[in-house]
Formats: structure tokens, sequence, C-alpha cells
């Protein structure tokens, strides 16, 4: 039984003898031999044939598996099917995730400009005579320079992103 069905799975699989010995780095007589029924892969060698045949261990054995093509191509669209469901799922999960991030950015980069707004930049009042507070002047002046020439590009970039990732129907 091992003889006719490692032969018959070879031949499915499109392989030569040659081309299976390869893959299980022996001689192709020894294909040859198992096919013929004159010897029978040890232990070892029959995991690795298993492996390069993609076939399990039992059904080089003999063991017979009754399944139906018409059941195997079900089940595996059902499990396909199952696997895109989840796959948009995760997907639309995503796409809210960066919807509602990029709604909340915008939300805080407008409270930001209008507690600068308020504040009308105090720190040009501050006596910079004491080092601690030349620094911290110079730290929030930095900070606000910084904001006021990055912030609206991260602004326009936030609302076109918002427009991209709201649900279309």
């Amino acid at each position: 039984m091992l003889k006719e069905n490692i032969k018959a799975i070879r031949k499915s699989k499109g392989f030569s003898q040659q081309e299976l010995a390869v893959k299980l780095n022996i001689v192709r007589q020894t294909v040859s031999k198992w096919e013929q029924g004159l010897s029978v892969p040890d232990a070892d060698l029959l995991i690795s044939l298993s492996e390069a045949l993609e076939t399990p261990v039992s059904t080089l054995l003999g063991e017979t598996v009754i399944e139906t093509e018409v059941d195997t191509l079900k089940a595996i669209s059902e499990k396909l099917e199952v696997i895109n469901m989840q796959l948009a799922q995760r997907k639309n999960t995503r796409r809210k995730m960066i919807h509602w991030s990029l709604i909340l950015l915008c939300a805080i980069m407008v409270i930001v400009y209008a507690i600068l707004f308020t504040l009308e930049s105090p720190y040009l009042g501050w006596d910079y005579h004491d080092p601690e507070t030349a620094v911290l002047g110079v730290a929030f002046h930095s900070l606000e320079w910084l904001f006021v020439r990055v912030a609206p590009i991260l602004f326009i970039g936030a609302v076109i992103g918002i427009f991209l990732t709201q649900k279309k129907e």
C-alpha cells in the first residue's frame, strides 16, 4: 500500500522520481525501490517524504481519507469567507481608529491655538535677567514658534485624512 501511495501522490504533485529524490537529498534509485516495494523509508525519511509531498504520513501509510471534493471546496470557501469577513472588519476598525484619531488631533490643535491666542505670548514681558526665567522664556517661545509653523500643515493633512477615511456608502 505504501508503494502505491508514494507513486500516486508523487505523480499527482507532478514530481519525477529524480525531483523527489533531490528534495529528499537521496538518490533516484531509492525512490524507485520504494515505489517497487523493494524497500521502505525509515521514520525520518517518511516524515521528510510527507513534507516534500505535502501529505500527512497517515495518508502515505494507507489511511484513506473519504472526503468528497465538493465538501472540501465548500469547507474551503466557508473558511475563506470567514477570513475575508475578519479582514474586512479589521480594516474597518483600523479606518475608524485613524478617522477618530485625526479628528482628535484637529480638536487638540484648535484648542492649543485658542490657548496661545488668549495668552498673547506672556513670556515677552518677563524679566530675562534671571537665567531660569530666560531659559523658560526661550523654551516657550521655541514651542510657540514651532507650533505656529508646523500645526497648519498638520491640520490640513489631518482634515484631508478625515475626508479620506470617511466611510463611503
